[in-house]
Formats: C-alpha cells, sequence, structure tokens
C-alpha cells in the first residue's frame, strides 16, 4: 500500500451499560424556555398596548361586527349540560349528578347569566388577545363563582415561574393524578392600587397585597393568612402561544388604520372641504365696494326659503382711472360652472372595501355574518352557515366546553355529565327529505324514527309507538302486509289490530277527521274478510 494514500481515520465504540440501575423517565417538561434569560418573578409588559388595540376597535367599521359575531354565535346560545354516555337508562346518581352541575352552573354568577360571562370573555379575547376571569372557591376548596375582569388592559402576568409545583388533576371521576407544573402570578393596578392574583390551579396560598406566597399552618387548620388576604385565582384565555395572547387580526392592523384615515378625510372633506359651485370672472374692471358686499350678502343668505326665486344685481366699473377722452371698452364679466370638479362621492372606495374583506378573512366570516347579504341566496347562504359552523364556531365551542370541564369544574369530578355550548339548528329541510325519502325507500325507516324527526322539526315532544310494529321499518311492515295477505287471501289480524290501535290513540288526539276516516277503511277491510270467509 502507498505511504501517500490518505489513512481512514480509526473509529472507537463504547459499550455503556446500566447495571442494575432502573431507566428513569423525566418527570416534566424538559423543552427550554425561550424567555428563561428574563428576570424571573418579574412582570412581563405586553408587546404592544392593549388600549390602542381596544381605539382600533372602537374607530373600526368592520371589527365590532366581527366580534359581535364571534360573541352571538359562540357562547350566545347558552350553555347545556349532557350524559356523556347515553347508553341504558338514568340511573339516581346520573340524576344526582345532574342536579348538582346545573345547580353549580346556574350559581356561578348570580350578576347575570353564565353564558353572558363566557360572551364578555370572548369580546374581550378578541379585542386584547387575552381575557381574565376570576375565580372564587368556597372554604372547601370547590369552585363556586366566577368574575370577568372588564379592565382587561389593568392586569399584568408573569412568565411559568419555577419551581414546579405538584397539581392535582381529577380524570373523569375516576382517579385523581398529580402533575407538575409551573405557575404565573397575576396584578392588577387600578387608580394607584395594586392586587395580586394566583394561577387557577396553583395550590399554594398567595398573599394579595405583595404577591408573595406563603407557607400554610397545618396546627391552624391551613390558614395562616386572613381569608380576606389570600389571593383568588385568575383564569385566562389566549388567543396563540404568546404570554398575552394575540389577536387574530393583528395583520390587518395598517389596513384598519388606513380605512379610519380614509374615513376621516372625507369626513373632513364636508366639514371643511371646497364647496365653490361657480367662478365670477370680471375682466377689464373690479366690482366697487357695493356690489361686493351685494355677493357677499347674497351667497350668505341664499339657504332655504329665503333665497327662492331672489335675483342678483352685479355692477362692475372700469379699472382703468385714466383722465383722457378715448372711448374705453366696458368690464366684461363671465360666470364659469365650478360643479364638475366637485367630490361626487367618497374617496378609497376599492381601497375601504378590501380593507374589509380582509379583515373578516382574519376572522374567516362571511359577508352573512357581518351584515353583508346583498350577494346571497338561501343555497349560498345555507352553505355559508355550515362551513363556518364547521371550520369557526364548533371548534371554539368545544374549546371552551373544555376548559369548563376539564378545569374550571374539574374538581367536582363530574363522572356522568358533561358542560356544553349549545349551537343552532342549521340543518337543511330539502336534504332533510332527501335523507329520509332514501332511507325509506331502503327499508330503513321506522314509525318511531319518523315520529321524533317530524317531532324535533316542530319543536316538540313525543314519545314512541310502544307497540313492537313501531321499530319495523315502514317499508318492511308494508311488504309484509302484502304477503299475509297474497298467502291468507285477506287482510290479516296483525293489520286489522294495527289499525284499531292508531284509532284508538288518534282518538285520545282527538283526530276526529282522521278516526273517521280510518273507521271507514276498517269497515271496508272487514266486509272483504266477511266475503271471502263466504267464498264471495
Amino acid at each position: 500500500m502507498s505511504e501517500n494514500k490518505t489513512r481512514l481515520p480509526s473509529v472507537g465504540v463504547r459499550v455503556v451499560k446500566a447495571f442494575d440501575r432502573p431507566i428513569m423517565k423525566a418527570e416534566q417538561p424538559t423543552q427550554l424556555d425561550t424567555q428563561a434569560a428574563r428576570t424571573a418573578g418579574e412582570f412581563a409588559v405586553p408587546p404592544y398596548p392593549l388600549n390602542g388595540l381596544r381605539e382600533l376597535v372602537k374607530n373600526s367599521q368592520i371589527l365590532p361586527q366581527c366580534i359581535a359575531a364571534y360573541k352571538n354565535n359562540i357562547a350566545g346560545f347558552g350553555l347545556g349540560l349532557r350524559y356523556v354516555t347515553d347508553d341504558g337508562e338514568e340511573t339516581p346518581e346520573m340524576k344526582a349528578e345532574w342536579d348538582a352541575a346545573q345547580e353549580i352552573i346556574d350559581l356561578l354568577n348570580i350578576d347575570m347569566d353564565t353564558k353572558q360571562v363566557f360572551e364578555h370573555v370572548i369580546e374581550a379575547r378578541e379585542i386584547y388577545g387575552i381575557a381574565y376571569l376570576e375565580v372564587l372557591r368556597n372554604p372547601g376548596g370547590e369552585v363556586n363563582q366566577i368574575s370577568f375582569i372588564r379592565d382587561t388592559p389593568s392586569m399584568q402576568k408573569t412568565y411559568p415561574l419555577d419551581p414546579p409545583v405538584l397539581a392535582e388533576y381529577n380524570y373523569k371521576g375516576k382517579k385523581t393524578i398529580q402533575r407538575p407544573r409551573r405557575f404565573c402570578k397575576y396584578k392588577q393596578e387600578v387608580g394607584g392600587k395594586t392586587v395580586y392574583f394566583k394561577e387557577f390551579g396553583d395550590p399554594r396560598m398567595m398573599d394579595n397585597r405583595s404577591g408573595q406566597y406563603v407557607s400554610t399552618d397545618e396546627e391552624n387548620e391551613g390558614e395562616s393568612l386572613p381569608v380576606e388576604y389570600q389571593a383568588n385565582e385568575i383564569l385566562d384565555f389566549t388567543i396563540g402561544t404568546e404570554l398575552y395572547g394575540e389577536v387574530r387580526w393583528i395583520g390587518q392592523i395598517l389596513g384598519i388604520d388606513g380605512t379610519r384615515s380614509a374615513e376621516s378625510l372625507n369626513n373632513n372633506y364636508f366639514r371643511n372641504g371646497r364647496h365653490t359651485p361657480l367662478l365670477i370672472c370680471i375682466k377689464g374692471g373690479t366690482l366697487n365696494e357695493k356690489s361686493y358686499a351685494t355677493l357677499q350678502g347674497y351667497m350668505n343668505d341664499i339657504k332655504g326659503e329665503a333665497g327662492q326665486h331672489a335675483f342678483l344685481l352685479l355692477e362692475t366699473e372700469n379699472a382703468d382711472n385714466r383722465a383722457d377722452f378715448d372711448e374705453t371698452k366696458a368690464p366684461d364679466v363671465e360666470i364659469k360652472d365650478l360643479a364638475s370638479i366637485l367630490q361626487k362621492d367618497e374617496l378609497f372606495q376599492d381601497y375601504i372595501e378590501n380593507n374589509r374583506k380582509r379583515v373578516q378573512s382574519a376572522f374567516q366570516l362571511p359577508d352573512l355574518y357581518v351584515g353583508y347579504t346583498t350577494d346571497f341566496n338561501r343555497a349560498t347562504a345555507q352553505t355559508a352557515m355550515e362551513v363556518t359552523e364547521e371550520q369557526v364556531f364548533q371548534p371554539e365551542r368545544k374549546s371552551l366546553a373544555w376548559v369548563i370541564n376539564n378545569r374550571l369544574l374539574n374538581g367536582y369530578g363530574f363522572k356522568h355529565v358533561e358542560v356544553f355550548f349549545l349551537e343552532p339548528d342549521i340543518s337543511n329541510p330539502d336534504d332533510l327529505f332527501k335523507i329520509l325519502t332514501i332511507c325509506n325507500n331502503a327499508g330503513g325507516l321506522t314509525p318511531n324514527k319518523a315520529r321524533s324527526i317530524a317531532a324535533e322539526a316542530l319543536g316538540e315532544k313525543v314519545e314512541d309507538f310502544a307497540e313492537d310494529w313501531g321499530e319495523i321499518p315502514l317499508a318492511v311492515a308494508a311488504r309484509q302486509g302484502q304477503a299475509e295477505a297474497a298467502n291468507a287471501g285477506a287482510v290479516s289480524p296483525g293489520v286489522m289490530a294495527q289499525l284499531s290501535a292508531q284509532i284508538a290513540k288518534a282518538a285520545d288526539a282527538k283526530e276526529d277527521e282522521l278516526v273517521a276516516v280510518m273507521k271507514q277503511v276498517r269497515a271496508i277491510l272487514r266486509e272483504m274478510q266477511e266475503a271471502d270467509s263466504h267464498g264471495v
């Protein structure tokens, strides 16, 4: 082998054995916090003034409508309760849990409906990117009251602080687990006064005057601090992953501000713009003082009824004051129309309209939800509602419901019931008719199912038919009746029994006309049976 040939580097291999020590897993997240370089414990400042965001919303021509659409469609239909599983009959335990949960939801705030509290949360979150709820607990440590913090810009928070603290979490009412968590601190400053809060779920006791954690005194039943000085908890709702959240229209701020400037320009035109309708041009002369005063008064008094049918006499004099005997030319007066150069309509209409569409796109809202309905018909409106429900409102409702069930009410350990946000019925009657027709033709529609669908569409509650035929598909029952009639050569007793049962139900419902018709049908069927029995 040549000595000039490049030698390959040697590679060493080392085997590391764990011996008898078990392999351990980290008990908490080990990812690096990009904000760890900041001084721990200091309250962070929002990246932009929150009061400025509020002013942008107030002066915007489209943001209030978009925010109102979110507020009304996410939480505006109210909160409801439902069983986690709908299998089997309701047990006394399930009923007791339902009643307890309903009472808790109703009493979370006695100043307003609970759904209105979450409407305020959604509105503040869409304006500032973050919203806050103050959470209070009863002496047993259970959540029993929530209060919306209206002055969002007055709140500040820290980044999650070390060291982590073990926090309890109830999993579906079956077991309680403990997980390490890092909690934030909150403070509110108003009028020179400061009050401190701890993050929701933080098991430690905090002094609301200083923001310092206080060690509990076990001999004093865990209350080493008077109740009035114990800090309440804050549950915040943010958009995105930033500490203070980020408004979804952050990329449209320039357009929103530009639209406001364009509107101000149009408004300024009507207030201070020039509205001179004509020009009086005098060649070779000048107005005398009397004519100028007359013209000025005429222009000032032309408004209203006083100016109707008035005429103007304009006198001029020669501007050349020579004292010779030459004949001079009289001054020439010319009146020019200036109405053609006046602004006919608002400026920057396309710019304003494009900015509106961009803001709606940031909220993923069609025109239908913000009051622009000129280009909609029934089909396009139905499609717009379905897409917006699926892509925007339903995910938001599920996200808020998860916070209520798995954070706010987690300490109650509910196993059978859960809270959810009600939603509108956007089903299309035409589509429902097509589906039911197909199901009926395929033999999958039973009398009970048809009755429940009809009752739901009419907003009524009805009970299923107790007889067995109520669960037999209509197409199958029709074929069975035809087969029995063909085999027996007459109407089967089962059909007569069903008809009698229908007559009895119609009589109980006081449907006299229907009863009369069905009795005639039954009489005809009996005549057919008698004729068949005599061989006629």
